[in-house]
């Protein structure tokens, strides 16, 4: 019973509609915020911290911006803005700056500065334009200033993160952030981000016509190979910098690194096909060379690119191997233990443009019946428990005379 209920259930998650693409509210995400602000609240921050550099920060920051996205999709705002300010206090403090270094130009860092920005501008597109706070509009607008300058007197179209160490997906948010900005007040960063967009088309990764993971801080140059776990978060930024770029952009990233390990589902390789490397940090433990964590983000992604098809298939997927357990009131995914995880996954299933329209979706890359070998492997798991005792019953039933003839 216990093996066939399992199965049955892996059954039901693959099936059942695991996202409601950018227009619609995804089932569950509501519980899984409710989740992490319990763990949040219980030190899960801290505890992430402990695991990597900017635990705490994008803790506090995938929580918010996922209030963001589902504020946007609301009539009655008041809770996600509620929610999504508590969690720009708490990265916009000495606890989420600390592994960041006020040496840098900006200060702090663009990883810092990006993603405190963006959040910044989620929460302003919260609120009606004639009732903006004051603070929170005159904020933006200096953060904004100090990325734009730090753009425009740099030789690099990829600022530090850290001293000595430039990562492209960080000045990508940033960029994103500053045609935020530009949508919500009156534009001024126009010219710095089409001169960001051009010296990008130069320093693209020449393997794969990427963005690099890594660059010089001096010039731009790339000095590693286009990965997953970087290039599933720029792809959901780039269509609010530009929807043509980043359509180019995206097809070249599903082209390189969604695949079908075992036949069994959709998922993205750390590296692009045919390259081989360790995990790290960023990617986390790789298994036939997939990236969990840049599987989780890809889902955003794809949603974001319109891709209903990839989108829908990562979603499924997630649900049948996260293995999430739901409460009347909170959900979680691998028993709680990561809640980092459950934060990306959050904000992945929340995707949508914040700036620009959803663009067509593309030709589908993933078949109709990806789904078919893991239906089949369920099935006979489900089945197969049984079989011994249904084989009994029918011997068992056959007449006497059937059953000496058949033997020898």
């Amino acid at each position: 019973m216990l093996v066939s209920t399992v199965a049955v259930t892996g059954l039901v998650r693959l099936l059942a509609p695991a996202t409601a693409g950018p227009d619609g509210e995804p089932p569950g995400v509501r519980h899984q915020l409710a989740f992490l602000r319990d763990a949040l609240d219980g030190g899960a921050g801290e505890d992430a911290q402990r695991m990597f550099p900017e635990g705490y920060f994008f803790l506090h920051a995938l929580y918010g911006l996922s209030w963001v996205e589902l504020g946007q999709r609301a009539e009655d705002r008041s809770q996600a803005l509620r929610e999504a300010r508590w969690a720009l206090s708490r990265v916009d403090s000495a606890a989420g700056r600390a592994p960041f270094s006020p040496d840098l130009v900006p200060s702090y860092g663009v990883f810092y500065v990006g993603w405190t920005t963006w959040l910044r501008g989620g929460v302003l597109s919260l609120q009606p334009a004639e009732a903006r706070d004051p603070g929170e509009v005159a904020r933006l607008a200096a953060d904004a200033a100090a990325l734009g300058a730090a753009f425009d007197a740099s030789a690099s179209p990829f600022l530090p993160a850290y001293p000595g160490q430039a990562w492209p997906v960080d000045s990508t948010v940033a960029i994103a952030a500053l045609r935020l900005h530009d949508a919500l007040l009156p534009p001024r960063f126009g010219d710095t981000i089409a001169r960001w967009l051009g010296r990008v088309r130069e320093h693209l990764d020449p393997l794969t016509g990427l963005l690099p993971h890594r660059a010089s801080i001096d010039t731009g140059e790339p000095i590693e190979v286009a990965r997953g776990s970087s290039q599933s978060v720029i792809q959901r930024f780039l269509p609010d910098i530009d929807p043509a770029f980043a359509r180019d952009q995206y097809l070249r990233f599903r082209d390189r690194f969604v695949v079908s390990p075992l036949g069994l589902g959709p998922a993205v390789r750390e590296y692009p096909s045919g390259v081989d490397g360790a995990g790290d940090v960023d990617s986390g433990p790789l298994l036939l060379g997939v990236s969990l964590s840049a599987t989780v983000v890809a889902l955003g992604a794809a949603q974001v690119h319109g891709d209903a098809a990839l989108a829908n298939a990562l979603a499924n997927y997630g649900e049948f191997a996260g293995a999430p357990l739901s409460t009347p009131w909170s959900k979680r995914y691998a028993f709680g233990l990561l809640p980092i995880g459950d934060a990306f996954l959050a904000w992945a299933k929340t995707a949508r443009p914040w700036v620009t329209p959803v663009p067509p979706e593309p030709a589908p890359s993933v078949p109709w019946w990806w789904r078919a070998p893991l239906l089949a492997l369920l099935s006979v798991i489900a089945l197969g428990p049984w079989a011994p005792a249904a084989w009994r019953r029918w011997r068992a039933r056959r007449p006497v005379g059937a059953q000496a003839q058949s033997r020898p």
